[in-house]
């Protein structure tokens, strides 16, 4: 597994590599060793039961050897107990004590410090002040599966809590409602609930939020949807609490639904971080690790499920029906959740400790043991229970009363009627054990090894007990103290009284410190987002208590239900896949009908009599006589079937409405995601900038295909939907025929900002009506923007996104492109009373006034690219972002049809999206002596464009970085001049061939005619014939 690391080399580490679902092993059992398998085979025959007591005999000398009750020279006392642990251990060097086992995520902590240096030497090296705006919060969509109140509820109202504190918007998707629901508004979080079908898709534009937690199985659909563009750049943390996944895609491997299996690693893939709760989870998805593994450990699932079952059961009758008395004093001994081969031993050592407990309970005049020993392990197996009854037999026990007792760490059966719980394993954990954690919570007294994780939250004597690691003898001392006559002694109950009340928040302020730092390190914050506060700003309370009080009145009636749709969704996803495939067959079988149902000899026959049709028809052509009129009348014809060829397509009846409106509106989109965004209607046109995202069956327009430098998937990204004008004004006659063009971004109708009927109606009416001439219509308002609450001037919100420095950008790239020398810091201005400004990219104007638009914008954005390609491309660290950004300039071309039209003294309109209302922005006599409008005149941008036409039409090109040949087409005089030679020139060549051709025919030899034949008159025939 790419995310752990081992602690001692080699012979250890290959306990993690091992596969957990090996054949004929337990799904979370580990390799034994050879002495472990030797002794702990799985069937038993008659033969082996000799060698296994055989075996067994081995094992009670070695005990009797290094253990302490032995009679050596080393333990000469059986009732001496001081033993070193160390000593034992190092006496078993063939066992494994799981020093190996530990989670390192190394992969991620890497890519977080790499990315942290790289921003730091970017902010030094550019030389330029990067300033946050931090008009807004940071939003994250929190996914739950459903409303109903359980354990990651819980969890997940207290972090949305915290993180909300922290300076979050944070705002829920669930897939049913429930009693929760009136939780998360209680705290002011907002909850949407989602379609459950996968079909369906959401109409959510998930760019709106700066990151996604998913904590649920069914927001599986959700991640499938961020699969896709222009989605996958937004971070996806996946939270998983418990391992019923796996078993369930252990039960569809076994089933062979590759399918799903497969799906489920691209969602694994696509996660930027999976958090598991606790440390045994990642191995158990080892096989579907993309390296993206983390752990923040949470007490809540064991605090949960133990208030449940306290709330159900008795301990009384739990007994009962378990065999065990109410006399009965129970200890249970635990252990790790790893499983490794020393484990064994470590719990013999700590059951060798316990053999003069039972005078403690002789007093009691019982015709049987009232003390009872089980240990709590996953190997059920009857060789291990053997094991088990033949080392407690050696320590003295009578028989029976030390049980193995089957289980997980997960079932509170038996720890629920248990009185003391013993810690028996010296494993080093990365978090405090799940298993003492569950003791805890059910009101149980711990004894457990002064291990660091555990000194970390058991202080001894108060709220448990500890005993030392290296020195287990002195066990007995601490649980001599703690029972008293037959039961727990006063303080004993107390220690452990106290012991539940803190595990019920145990673990709260590193698990919501876990989260925030992983959000803060995966989020890349833009400049006009506020980052969130230090940690140590949330309030105490939240830190040391998870939200109970919260869920004091809630049901827990739901969490059936909410089991039961987890397995119905697991079902559901095999149907789908199921249908997939049926749908593939049933297609590919229907082709081999259709092809195994042809009489391929017949067909074989009418295609050989077709071909020989052909060439007799062929043949007979050349042999009639056919008016073909002069040369050029041929080659006049023939141009325009080639041309008629290549123009001849299947128009729908949208294209051929579209043909006669005065206005036709592009939608630029990026991928299958913003489908569902994006309008079916005449009036409307998509262009797509990917190809592979194409709409099926709507006609819409493959933009690389009409620019090819937006094949670059940098510039298609760095341009964002500016791609997209460029490549409709490239050649623009071949594919818009209309007057007007309009463009409208795919994220205007996930906001519901589009326009209404009443408002397109309004809109063609003034542009056929020509009420306000030459102008800029726009719908989307700058001082309405998300990203502007505080609704600042033009260059100010320029600046608040993007970093600071849009000022000195567009300066400086106006400068190189007028090639103005000296140094001129001055911007075109633009007022910050009068009106707003548009934004988002949904605007339209006469088709002519566009071409100029883009003849400007060309040369804007080649200064630009010029300035900073070297190292954004390079690093895709952005001067106008505080961090990498793909769509380095993407958010100041959004702005640039405001500075073109206001200072092109152009009106601007804005048209009221939903009633269709308009009003002039920035009226042109206000504007007067404060408009540039010698830089912006149409004469002087095309003489501009026409050197730059000129310059690349040369053969000696420039040696700087030059993009503008790339952006569209190239035009000047002289290149006109020239194809009118060229075409001249070709034309006098066919007049000099076709005059040739003539010349050659009339030049031709003829044979003379060697004679003609006179035919006799009938009577010189008539006289022969007498003769005769």
């Amino acid at each position: 597994m790419g995310s752990m690391e081992t602690g001692v080399p080699l012979k250890r580490a290959s306990v993690i590599r091992s596969p957990p679902l090996a054949a004929g092993r337990s799904f979370f059992q580990r390799p034994r060793s050879r002495l472990a398998r030797f002794l702990l085979f799985e069937k038993v025959d008659y033969l082996q039961w000799i060698c296994t007591a055989a075996a067994f005999f081995f094992v009670v000398i070695l005990f009797q050897a290094f253990l302490p009750g032995s009679i050596s020279e080393k333990f000469p006392s059986r009732r001496s107990f001081d033993v070193d642990r160390g000593v034992v251990k190092s006496s078993f060097r063939e066992l494994e004590f799981g020093d190996g086992i530990r989670f390192v995520p190394a992969k991620l902590l890497e890519r977080f410090e790499r990315e942290k240096k790289e921003v730091d030497s970017f902010l030094v090296a550019s030389g330029r002040p990067m300033r946050r705006a931090g008009l807004r919060k940071p939003r994250l969509a929190l996914v739950v599966g459903g409303l109903s109140p359980d354990a990651m509820q819980l969890q997940m109202v207290s972090i949305a809590a915290a993180l909300k504190e922290l300076g979050y918007d944070i705002e829920v998707f669930s897939f049913y409602d429930g009693s929760v629901h009136a939780v998360w508004r209680a705290i002011g979080i907002k909850v949407n609930i989602l379609p459950v079908d996968m079909k369906q898709g959401f109409t959510i534009d998930w760019l709106d939020y700066s990151g996604v937690l998913v904590s649920a199985i069914q927001a599986r659909l959700v991640i499938s949807c961020l699969l896709q563009e222009p989605f996958k750049s937004i971070p996806v943390i996946w939270i998983i609490q418990d391992q019923s996944l796996a078993v369930r895609l252990s039960y569809d491997a076994k089933n062979g639904h590759s399918g799903i299996l497969n799906q489920w690693k691209q969602v694994f893939s696509r996660t930027n971080v999976v958090v598991f709760t606790n440390y045994l989870l990642p191995i158990i998805f080892s096989a579907f690790d993309a390296g993206n593994y983390f752990v923040i450990p949470s007490s809540v699932p064991e605090a949960w499920m133990a208030d449940n079952f306290l709330a159900v059961h008795n301990q009384s009758n739990l007994r009962i029906n378990t065999n065990y008395s109410s006399e009965d004093f129970l200890i249970v001994l635990v252990g790790s959740q790893f499983e490794y081969s020393g484990k064994w031993l470590e719990q013999a050592l700590v059951l060798q400790g316990l053999t003069q407990l039972q005078n403690e309970f002789r007093f009691k005049n019982y015709s049987y043991p009232i003390l009872k020993i089980g240990l709590l392990s996953g190997n059920s197996s009857n060789t291990y229970k053997m094991s088990l009854e033949t080392i407690a037999l050696n320590f003295g026990f009578p028989r029976g009363l030390v049980q193995q007792i089957g289980g997980s760490v997960d079932d509170c059966s038996f720890l629920g009627i248990t009185d003391l719980v013993i810690y028996a394993s010296f494993h080093e954990e990365q978090s405090f054990p799940p298993v003492l954690l569950q003791a805890m919570s059910l009101g149980k007294l711990v004894v457990a090894p002064d291990l660091d994780m555990i000194n970390k939250y058991i202080v001894d004597g108060v709220n448990g007990f500890l005993y030392p690691k290296d020195n287990v003898g002195k066990l007995m001392r601490i649980l001599q103290g703690a029972i008293s006559k037959g039961e727990l002694s006063p303080l004993a109950k107390q220690i452990a009284s106290l012991g539940q009340r803190q595990s019920r928040n145990l673990m709260v302020s590193e698990t919501i410190q876990g989260y925030s730092w992983l959000l803060e390190n995966i989020i890349k914050f833009p400049s006009e987002i506020s980052l969130p506060k230090a940690i140590g700003e949330i309030p105490s309370k939240m830190k040391e208590e998870w939200q109970w009080h919260l869920f004091a009145n809630l049901s827990d009636m739901g969490n059936l239900n909410e089991t039961n749709r987890k397995y119905g969704f697991f079902d559901k996803l095999v149907e789908w896949n199921q249908t997939d495939m049926e749908a593939d067959t049933n297609t590919n079988s229907r082709l081999n009908e259709s092809f195994s149902s042809i009489n391929w000899e017949e067909e074989k026959r009418i295609e050989t009599a077709n071909a020989r049709k052909r060439l007799e028809e062929e043949e007979l052509k050349y042999r009639t006589d056919q008016p073909r009129g002069t040369w050029e009348e041929v080659y006049r014809s023939a141009k325009r079937a080639d041309r008629a060829k290549n123009e001849l397509h299947e128009s729908d009846e949208k294209e051929l409405e579209r043909t006669g409106q005065p206005l036709c509106i592009y939608e630029p989109y990026f991928g299958e995601g913003t489908w569902p965004f994006l309008h079916n209607i005449s009036l409307y046109r998509g262009i797509g900038l990917l190809s592979k995202g194409q709409r099926p069956g709507a006609y819409d327009i493959d933009a690389i295909s009409r620019l090819p430098l937006l094949g670059n998937s940098y510039y298609r990204d760095t341009l964002g939907e500016f791609g997209a004008f460029l490549a409709l004004a490239n050649r623009i006659d071949r594919i818009h025929k209309n007057a007007w063009i309009g463009f409208q971004s795919w994220r205007v109708g996930a906001r519901k900002e589009s326009l209404s009927k009443k408002a397109e109606k309004a809109l063609l009416e003034s542009i056929e009506a020509q009420k306000h001439g030459d102008a800029l219509y726009f719908w989307v308002r700058m001082d309405k923007d998300p990203r502007n609450p505080l609704q600042q001037g033009f260059w100010s919100f320029c600046d608040a996104i993007n970093a600071g420095n849009c000022r000195f950008t567009v300066s400086k790239a106006l400068q190189q492109m007028y090639g103005v020398k000296h140094d001129l810091d001055a911007l075109p201005p633009m007022p910050k009373t009068g009106g707003t400004w548009s934004v988002m990219h949904s605007w339209a104007l006469p088709t002519r006034s566009f071409l100029e638009f883009v003849m400007f914008s060309r040369m804007f954005i080649d200064a630009l690219d010029a300035q900073m390609y070297e190292q954004h491309h390079q690093s895709s660290l952005c001067l106008l972002n505080l961090g990498k950004d793909r769509h380095c300039y993407s958010r100041m071309l959004e702005l640039l049809i405001n500075v073109w039209a206001y200072h092109s003294a152009r009106q601007i309109i804005y048209v009221n999206p939903e009633t269709g209302a308009m009003h002039e922005q920035h009226q042109l006599k206000r504007r007067r002596g404060k408009m540039w409008i010698k830089w912006f005149l149409f004469s002087t941008l095309k003489s501009m464009d026409e050197d730059l036409a000129e310059e690349s039409d040369d053969s000696d090109r420039p040696n700087r970085r030059w993009l503008w040949p790339s952006t569209g087409e190239v035009f000047w005089q002289g290149i006109y001049d020239r194809e009118r030679s060229i075409r001249h020139h070709q034309k006098e060549k066919r007049k000099q061939q076709s005059k040739e051709k003539i010349r050659r025919i009339r030049s031709r030899t003829r044979q003379k005619s060697l004679g003609k034949y006179i035919k006799p008159p009938p009577e010189a025939i008539a006289e022969p014939a007498r003769g005769n």
